[in-house]
């Protein structure tokens, strides 16, 4: 009989599995002191931000006049001062600033989405969407979904133990998040809803609720709500079919054309042609396609690189904050804006049904970039050390509170 070939310094070769892996990176990703990965995150937000306002230049060089272009690009600036702006003023406030005002902001958030159906929501391509107050405009329903992370986070932390019982911890969870979801749904935004849907389930997951009841909730809703929408509502039926070939989508085609074309190294900044022969939405829900065209393969994977960075400085911090609730809350808040940057270049690289988002920090949109910042800023607020008049909420004392 053979016998077995010695393996080097004697160790057995190992089988590597899924959770090995994702258990590898956690522990390496572990730290004791969150400040580390809280200023890398900061540093990399900035870079997209810098990415974006580039970006956004070139598409205006060509498709506005002189001095238009000028005033946009001072506007362009201007979003990006406030939103930096917004993330400090975030980052001094943190979760626990924020913390106290949760029932107040739940009750606001769905006065909000109720009154996109009211004079003052704006109706955007057919979508209920927006409020336009005059002197500002936004969606909502991005607003909610930070909202809805901060008050799961309290919520799993409030219960303690009671987390897993499904009468009184997981079902009153999920009557909140199923009226944001529906809200959301009916404007009618079927990505977003379900954006703040698997946002939700995964902080509650996180915060200790059980794993089976909500994946098999979620698949139940999630199918029915897809398959009824799909007979349902024409434009989302026309989505899927778009996803699956059966109909052309022009914009998705040109957007592909013009991401293809950029080569090694694009076109070069201004030069690219896309955005002149009138392929729409190329500065903000294709914004990734225009990066491709005028940067080509390497500013793609400068981006991609960029949004990798902030998952992985996502994780370190969540890692590294010691108090749970403010660990949820960057869980939650972070993954959502990385969810968001994933599902956009799915969407451009037609990996996923065709759905009008933003790309964080790098698409035009004032609001979109707002509200970003304030997740961020939010989410670094925990990285701040607790000065001797500030009163911590310990995982001990945060279960021993009364749901």
């Amino acid at each position: 009989m053979a016998r077995a070939k010695a393996e080097p310094f004697g160790i057995p070769p190992q089988q590597v599995t899924i959770s090995g892996f994702l258990g590898e990176m956690a522990r390496r990703a572990t730290l004791n002191d969150p400040t580390g990965p809280a200023t890398r995150l900061f540093l990399t937000v900035l870079a997209l931000m810098g990415v974006g306002l580039v970006v956004q230049a070139s598409a205006l060089a060509t498709t506005r006049a002189t001095e238009v272009f000028r005033s946009e690009v001072l506007w362009q600036t201007g979003f990006r001062v406030a939103g930096l702006g917004v993330l400090i003023l975030a980052y001094r406030i943190g979760a626990r600033g924020v913390r106290p005002y949760l029932a107040h902001l739940v009750v606001l958030c769905i006065a909000c989405l109720m009154l996109v159906y009211t004079p003052v929501g704006a109706v955007k391509n057919g979508a209920h969407r927006w409020l336009d107050l005059g002197f500002v405009s936004f969606q909502p329903s991005e607003l909610a979904r930070i909202v809805l992370m901060l008050w799961i986070a309290d919520r799993c932390v409030r219960l303690g133990p009671l987390v897993i019982d499904m009468r009184r911890g997981v079902m009153p969870m999920l009557s909140l998040v199923l009226a944001f979801f529906f809200l959301i749904l009916f404007e009618t935004d079927l990505g977003g809803a379900l954006l703040l849907l698997i946002c939700a389930f995964s902080v509650m997951w996180v915060g200790g609720a059980r794993l089976l009841p909500i994946a098999t909730f979620f698949a139940s809703v999630g199918t029915a709500v897809i398959a009824a929408a799909t007979y349902l509502v024409p434009y989302i039926r026309s989505r899927i079919e778009m996803f699956f070939g059966g109909v052309h989508n022009a914009q998705l085609a040109d957007t592909e054309a013009a991401m293809s074309a950029g080569g090694p190294f694009g076109s070069g900044l201004t030069f690219g042609a896309a955005r002149n022969e009138g392929v729409p939405y190329l500065e903000s829900d294709c914004v990734f396609g225009l990066v491709g065209e005028e940067f080509g393969l390497f500013g793609m994977w400068l981006v991609l690189g960029l949004l990798c960075a902030f998952l992985w400085f996502s994780l370190r911090l969540v890692l590294s904050v010691r108090d749970r609730y403010e660990a949820l809350v960057c869980f939650g808040l972070l993954v959502s804006v990385g969810l968001q940057a994933m599902l956009h270049v799915q969407v451009v690289a037609g990996l996923a049904p065709p759905k009008g988002m933003t790309l964080p920090f790098i698409s035009d949109g004032g609001t979109s970039l707002i509200v970003s910042s304030l997740a961020v800023g939010l989410a670094l607020g925990a990285a701040r050390r607790p000065t001797p008049r500030e009163s911590t909420c310990s995982p001990s004392n945060a279960t021993a509170s009364s749901p």
